[in-house]
């Protein structure tokens, strides 16, 4: 009987000793937060009485105790952190990859885990870019237990979702991805999408990216007639984009790829968006209009000639890195082989030239407006000739792809009937008096030989009397 009241005295014991120390463990919750570098996470430690006293701490080092006494730990984030005197949660701010860990919130005889996993996401050239540059994405990622098999989706400011190369770096606690090629129009907030099936993960990051650049293409043609004024420009994009760092850049031009650049101009852009321009160039007359939309580079030329034509190039350079976007100039221009009305029965030819080769996808044409298909000429070479023996209107056309470019008119006019016997008549009396001058030159020149000759024989008449006369001396003086 004694030894069966022992054995329930120890049962019972044996659980008592069970039930207490199963209460904190059973009070003790666990969850898992995540938190992004370079922000502020909040911990949630739910269901604290607003009076109670709370203890925060960080893989068991103290953070803060908020209560009768507010005490402050050795923990690194401790001066980082703040407990929210309401809810008591606790609020880490400029999170730092480092951070990641196990805190725990210890209330009465409660203790909540949580376990915090940090990402720090990393957009190289601190997320400023030129056009066509190709961003890299390095997302890092820490955490007190075993770190999981990430599945990253980036997405565009347009989102659509951005096909990605990772790198052979790429580990399980850092992920390096080479995103696609940017252009102008990419600017705006992207976002990084993280998931994970164990733990279950699916975190947002968003992050901006700035593309600096033109709203031009990057190669742009532009036909247009001698001696007209054309207008060159090239629209920035920074102050759409609010770019907020210094730039510089230029405007060169050259007739031809394997011409001299000559620099036309060149111009800054403060981080205030401020624009200053300084002509730089004399080798040809152009100007730069006063009036302009902010954020333009314009030249105009006056009158411009062929030797304008070639390739007109701004360049934007930022960090010792460049783009460009180019305007090649295509001058037209028409000429007849004499200038003034036509003569009846005469011929003329009319050129039709561009001042550079043309591209595989264009061709010139002569046409006579109310012609016939026989009065169309067309060449894909950079002119071409048509004979015009008939007064009318002829047109020279430049067609790219069946859509015409640009077009040039000129007039052949015919000769009134009474300028056609003018010109005839001065056309014979030139050559009667062509003849009668031919006549009188004869004329004289028989004349000068014949006088020529009667000194000739007079000179030999002298001679002979001075020897006669020179003979009968000599004969007297003998006697």
């Amino acid at each position: 009987m004694e030894s069966c009241s022992m054995v329930v005295s120890s049962t019972l014991a044996i659980f008592l000793v069970l039930h207490l120390g199963l209460i904190p463990i059973m009070a003790q919750q666990s969850e898992l937060q995540i938190g992004v570098a370079g922000q502020t996470v909040v911990l949630n430690c739910g269901g604290i009485p607003h009076k109670t006293e709370v203890t925060w701490k960080y893989n068991n080092l103290l953070i803060r105790q908020y209560g009768d006494k507010y005490l402050k730990g050795k923990a690194t984030m401790t001066n980082r952190s703040e407990i929210d005197r309401r809810s008591k949660h606790l609020k880490v701010l400029d999170l730092r990859l480092s951070d990641a860990g196990t805190y725990t919130c210890e209330y009465d005889s409660h203790v909540v885990s949580i376990s915090l996993h940090v990402f720090q996401l990393i957009i190289s050239s601190d997320g400023c870019f030129l056009v066509n540059e190709v961003p890299e994405l390095t997302l890092m990622q820490s955490s007190s237990h075993s770190l999981p098999d990430l599945t990253i989706t980036v997405s565009d400011s347009n989102k659509n979702t951005v096909r990605s190369t990772p790198s052979e770096n790429t580990t399980r606690q850092k992920y390096i991805q080479k995103l696609k090629q940017l252009e102008a129009t990419d600017s705006g907030t992207w976002m990084c999408h993280i998931h994970s099936d164990s733990p279950l993960i699916d975190q947002n990051i968003p992050f901006d990216v700035k593309v600096l650049g033109f709203q031009n293409p990057n190669l742009e043609r532009k036909y247009v007639t001698a001696d007209s004024t054309v207008i060159l420009s090239w629209l920035l994009n920074f102050q759409k984009i609010k770019w907020k760092e210094d730039f510089t850049g230029q405007l060169n031009w050259k007739q031809q790829e394997s011409a001299t650049t000559h620099e036309l101009l060149d111009f800054n852009v403060t981080a205030r968006g401020e624009q200053h321009e300084t002509k730089k160039s004399s080798h040809f007359w152009f100007e730069i209009p006063e009036s302009k939309p902010e954020g333009t580079i314009k030249v105009e030329l006056p009158e411009v000639h062929f030797n304008q034509s070639g390739q007109y190039e701004c360049e934007l350079a930022y960090k010792g890195r460049f783009v460009q976007s180019r305007i090649d100039l295509v001058v037209l221009k028409v000429s007849a082989s004499h200038a003034g009305p036509l003569p009846r029965g005469a011929e003329m030819t009319l050129t039709c030239q561009v001042s550079g080769p043309l591209p595989s996808n264009a061709h010139l044409l002569w046409e006579h407006v109310n012609g016939t298909q026989m009065d169309i000429k067309k060449s894909k070479q950079h002119e071409v000739k048509v004979k015009v023996s008939a007064a009318g209107l002829w047109n020279c056309h430049l067609i790219e792809d069946n859509d015409r470019k640009i077009s040039l008119r000129y007039l052949v006019e015919e000769a009134p009937v009474w300028n056609s016997y003018v010109t005839i008549g001065a056309s014979i009396g030139g050559s009667v008096l062509t003849l009668g001058l031919a006549c009188l030159c004869i004329i004289n020149s028989i004349r000068w030989q014949r006088r020529r000759q009667h000194r000739r024989r007079m000179a030999q008449a002298r001679q002979y009397l001075l020897e006669n006369k020179t003979c009968q001396c000599q004969r007297w003086l003998n006697k």
